[in-house]
């Protein structure tokens, strides 16, 4: 009996001991699951280009092709924003669907968070914004202006960060080299690095980079990325001191849709006038006019276009983009190039602090985080008419063939870089891997 007794006490400890161990096992698995769950919350922006997950893998292969090109050797910043640019849309949780017709919109942005808010707050009350993708272009990466788009709730939102902008390279080009000429320096005489533009003048960072990041963010928008690489319709771009109308992208979606019949030649859809001060004419007409730099969009065949002009771009001296385009990239077209517009706004330039001076105090917009631009009725609702005919406007003012430029963009390297941009998702080895 004694032993028997022992017996069973020894199987009922042994038991207990057996179903602690499971315990303290199953705990411990539990929690090994949670810290690798937090880990992988945590250090998204990290994540190993080689994950399973397909959202995640590269569109080119990020160790090749900088050799390759002969790319600026890469920084740890630099790295990281090209891994940052693999991540998927957010809020697809949201917004599991894209329309089907929808038109992307591009925001490309540099580092004014005050103007940044403004438009993120306009574009929140665009009727139709659910249903598209935005894309925000960073030109290097702000922590305050990151945090605003992180912000954003109400559409699929994705964004990328230029990783050759001259912001992330402190101490060596793209950004300030040690040995840089500067200002009207003599190169010999100085014994210092840089080609002068045609006045004169060494390049400066700063400048730059706005045709970097505009020529970057193009053939990457276009062509590299996993969302629209494959998009052959419309795309919308906007910039960061752009004030949108709640009937923009329903505006915008009715002149695509009537372009091909009312303007074939037009090569792209405007929300604006090409004349920044201008809000429209009110006619009972269309308009077409010169492109202008905002609320502008176009299809990848006109891309296609502009991307064979990579040579003429990159080798205008001038540091604006858009002047670029006018004064020879669309000219290189050998005829017009018109955009089609409504007669009345649904885009307004604001800012009296910009990237470029010269706005006066009557013209200003915004001051601290405030705006005075009126949002009437009419253009809370799409206001344009299919039964309108097309109006014209030829030989308009502005920049074209044969105007010089502005300079700032005489130095042989800031050339070969914006030539390697549009090879970049094109040479043998940037096939995508997913």
């Amino acid at each position: 009996m004694a032993a028997n007794g022992k017996k069973s006490r020894f199987k009922a400890g042994a038991s207990r001991r057996f179903v602690s161990l499971v315990l303290v096992t199953l705990l411990g698995v539990l929690l090994l699951i949670f810290l690798l769950k937090t880990n992988s919350v945590t250090s998204l922006a990290s994540r190993s280009l080689e994950d399973s997950d397909e959202d995640l893998r590269p569109s080119y292969n990020l160790s090749d092709f900088g050799a390759t090109l002969n790319l600026p050797k890469r920084s740890e910043l630099s790295i990281r924003l090209e891994r940052l640019n693999q991540l998927p849309p957010r809020n697809r949780d949201l917004y599991p669907k894209l329309a089907k017709n929808h038109i992307v919109i591009v925001l490309y942005v540099h580092n004014r968070p005050q103007y940044l808010q403004v438009v993120i707050e306009t574009l929140s009350k665009v009727v139709g914004i659910s249903e598209t993708l935005l894309i925000v272009s960073h030109d290097g990466y702000f922590d305050e202006m990151n945090k605003i788009v992180e912000g954003i709730k109400f559409c699929q939102v994705k964004q990328i960060f230029a990783p050759y902008s001259p912001h992330v390279f402190p101490d060596s080009f793209p950004g300030v080299s040690p040995m840089d000429c500067k200002d009207k320096d003599d190169a010999a005489k100085k014994h210092c690095r840089g080609n002068p533009d045609q006045y004169g003048n060494h390049r400066s960072p700063k400048i730059v980079s706005l045709k970097h990041h505009w020529w970057w963010m193009m053939n990457t928008v276009w062509d590299g990325l996993k969302q629209t690489k494959g998009h052959s319709d419309h795309i919308l771009f906007i910039e960061e001191d752009h004030f949108i109308f709640p009937n923009a992208y329903r505006n915008l979606q009715k002149l695509v849709a009537l372009k091909p019949k009312k303007c074939p030649d037009c090569y792209a859809a405007n929300l604006a006038p090409s004349d920044v001060n201008s809000r429209g004419e009110n006619w009972d007409s269309l308009i077409a006019e010169r492109m202008g730099n905002v609320g502008y969009s176009f299809n990848r065949t006109v891309w296609r276009k502009i991307h064979m002009k990579a040579k003429e771009f990159c080798l205008f001296d001038d540091y604006n983009w858009d002047i670029t385009m006018w004064a020879t990239v669309y000219p290189s077209f050998g005829g017009p190039v018109y955009s089609l517009r409504g007669p009345r706004t649904s885009a307004v330039h604001f800012g009296k602090c910009g990237l470029h001076q010269g706005h006066g105090e009557h013209s200003a917009c915004i001051d601290n985080g405030v705006v005075n631009i009126p949002v009437d009725d009419v253009d809370k609702k799409a206001n344009i008419n299919s039964k309108w005919e097309v109006r014209t406007f030829e030989n308009q003012p502005g920049y074209k063939a044969g105007f010089k430029g502005w300079g700032g963009w005489g130095d042989e390297r800031d050339r070969r870089l914006c030539l390697r941009f549009a090879e970049m998702y094109h040479f043998r080895g940037a096939s995508s891997t997913t």
